[in-house]
């Protein structure tokens, strides 16, 4: 199988600067990732930036059999290329979280910064997602979309405890608080989780600046094109922006297809 990918950063219609930012990979290794920072006084974007900067780099100095002396004869049991794989994208996150929170503490105009992170690592086998926040991972496969990740905000946690119906997520005014950001602590809960792929699937990795703007439904019937992902990306920000644009937009497109 063979991944595709494209990938989109807007201001939107409502901000004066995008604090959002995104990372395609151009080597060996398909990383994709997207943040979503938060701070003010431009503090927002040089988290998202610098939690990026702290990913990628530890992707280019660490092996996949060798993570923080961790081998494949350690792994114990189940499979241990996956074993690692699965440690790799946890400890470069927890990476990014420390780069962040050290920076906000060193420096009183950073201070309070943080920034959301959904980060996709594919293999041969499938793709891991690791998240922080409520930048989103979907899954678009057979005409379904799937939102393959979960928000880490105070509207989802009322949704999970049944205080909050998800149709009503919409019109609650707390809708874009988060319960966990990188860099705001100095240690984190990460999310990491594995999908099996198979040709055909489309991946969406999103800021809110586009999930809360175009509703499931709409993104549906823009997803359900054949066409270049260039084209889907900015036909989804524009629809972000007709719907009122109110954050910076960021979106990659994964697309999976058969090697030819």
């Amino acid at each position: 199988m063979k991944l595709i990918c494209a990938g989109i950063t807007d201001v939107g219609c409502s901000r004066e600067h995008n604090e959002d930012d995104f990372y395609l990979s151009d080597g060996d290794e398909a990383l994709c990732i997207v943040a979503d920072g938060m701070g003010g006084h431009r503090s927002g974007e040089v988290a998202s930036a610098m939690a990026i900067k702290a990913i990628v780099e530890y992707y280019r100095e660490t092996m996949p059999e060798q993570v923080n002396g961790y081998r494949g004869e350690q792994a114990g049991e189940g499979d241990g290329a996956r074993d690692l794989d699965e440690l790799r994208i946890h400890e470069a996150l927890k990476m990014a979280n420390r780069a962040v929170f050290q920076a906000a503490e060193s420096d009183e105009a950073y201070e309070g910064m943080g920034t959301t992170i959904v980060s996709a690592y594919f293999t041969e086998d499938g793709v891991y997602l690791a998240h922080i926040g409520d930048s989103r991972a979907y899954l678009f496969r057979d005409g379904t979309l799937e939102q393959v990740t979960h928000d880490h905000s105070l509207a989802n946690e009322y949704v999970r405890m049944g205080i909050l119906a998800k149709e009503d997520v919409e019109f609650f005014p707390y809708k874009n608080v988060i319960t966990r950001a990188c860099g705001l602590t100095d240690e984190v809960e990460i999310d990491v989780q594995f999908h099996a792929m198979q040709p055909g699937d489309m991946f969406i990795f999103c800021s809110d600046g586009l999930s809360d703007m175009v509703p499931d439904r709409e993104l549906v019937q823009l997803l359900d094109k054949d066409e270049e992902l260039e084209v889907l990306c900015q036909r989804l920000v524009d629809q972000a922006n007709e719907n009122g644009g109110s954050d910076n937009i960021t979106i990659i497109l994964a697309r999976v297809v058969d090697e030819v």
